[in-house]
């Protein structure tokens, strides 16, 4: 099994989500489950059916999360010396030619990119088109609407 980069801080959300399920999500389920029992006949009663589909979900959601644990790369950014350089786990603030708007994004897992929050994919096109460049170059993304262009200002290792 291949080694999946993680920050710090996706290491981190996903053990919290790890501590979640196993003792305040599976233990609610495991009482659900008993509760539909008490009920009596099994094959008609949809809170247990209910019950065992979301058992079902935890237990597949905390074999997952101990998979990627297990064959995690944590790197921290802050860590980092790149030498100015875009790499995993770089802030990095840039603007769009064609606008003119400046947009920063922080490259991260695949499990963590929440486009909201700023936090792009390393697989994603950006970042592809990123990594390497440092500020002052510009990075031509092919996008589905045609090539767009990036100047880099700034590379933060945050």
């Amino acid at each position: 099994m291949s080694t999946i980069p993680l920050t710090k801080r996706g290491a981190e959300k996903l053990k919290e989500e790890l501590h979640r399920l196993k003792h305040v999500e599976r233990p609610a389920v495991v009482l659900a489950i008993a509760e539909a029992r008490a009920q009596g006949d099994l094959s008609e009663n949809a809170e247990y059916d209910a019950a065992k589909d979301k058992q079902g979900f935890i237990e597949g959601r905390i074999q997952e999360i101990e998979g990627k644990l297990s064959a995690a790369q944590i790197i921290d950014p802050s860590s980092l010396d790149a030498g100015g350089r875009v790499v995993f786990g770089a802030t990095v603030e840039m603007e769009i030619e064609a606008t003119g708007d400046v947009v920063t994004y922080q490259i991260v897992g695949d499990d963590e990119a929440d486009l909201k929050e700023g936090k792009i994919s390393i697989g994603s096109p950006i970042a592809r088109a990123l990594i390497g460049k440092e500020a002052g170059d510009v990075a031509t993304v092919q996008a589905p609407g045609g090539a767009r262009d990036y100047e880099i200002i700034e590379v933060r290792y945050e």
